[in-house]
């Protein structure tokens, strides 16, 4: 989902996107040991194409490797916590100030649309913060900024990390509607094209997040 430029076309990325979500969503526990043998079983795949999708794990920092124990799914921790928010913090308030000069008209359009839609949800009490609604909002900001560097950091490095602490760790009550008004001030600056008030929305909208997760973590 937070890769614009891949489909599952092989069994080898329908198997990695297969387990990566199992592990976003908790169906696969933080912390519990990758069998290939067991894996490869449940996936009804090679385990060499198992071995392949625990590689790209990896690289999305959802799965680590010890020695003498192999791999294993990583824990969710107050520790790890802070340091992946601080690190989105920076690169999300960065890509918030380039896409308020970068996006195109139409671009910033849909972003308000999309907006709209989420008004909706949370005018009738529904929660999208967990779900695809609210990924999608940071995830075209990102795209927004039109910097392929940073895009990668982001999509391709810590993106499901960031989810993974999010849709375990849940947002519900007070935090959907703040959340939601944060969104709204954060698109207003980049429809005013203010890189700066962006850059600042967005960071304090980050660090509410990681507030919230973490008194639940506490």
């Amino acid at each position: 989902m937070m890769n614009a430029n891949s489909k599952p076309i092989t069994a080898a990325d329908k198997t990695f996107i297969a387990i990566r979500d199992h592990i976003v969503e908790g169906d696969i526990p933080a912390g519990s040991k990758l069998s290939e043998t067991e894996l490869s079983t449940n996936y009804q795949v090679s385990r060499a194409v198992i071995r392949e999708a625990i590689n790209r794990l990896e690289s999305c920092h959802l799965v680590e490797r010890k020695a003498n124990v192999g791999a294993r799914v990583v824990s969710l921790t107050h520790e790890g916590l802070i340091d992946l928010y601080l690190v989105r913090e920076s690169l999300e308030g960065m890509a918030a100030r380039l896409a308020a000069t970068n996006m195109s008209e139409p671009e910033i359009a849909d972003l308000n649309k999309l907006l709209d839609c989420h008004f909706d949800e949370v005018k009738q009490g529904q929660s999208y913060y967990q779900e695809a609604g609210d990924v999608d909002f940071h995830y075209r900001i990102i795209l927004g900024s039109k910097n392929q560097h940073l895009i990668s950091l982001l999509v391709d490095g810590i993106y499901h990390l960031i989810r993974m602490y999010r849709v375990q760790q849940g947002m519900a009550g007070p935090r959907v509607s703040t959340a939601f008004d944060e969104h709204k001030h954060i698109v207003q600056a980049i429809t005013n094209r203010d890189p700066e008030l962006a850059e600042m929305l967005m960071r304090r909208h980050i660090m509410y997040s990681r507030n919230n997760i973490e008194q639940k973590l506490a």
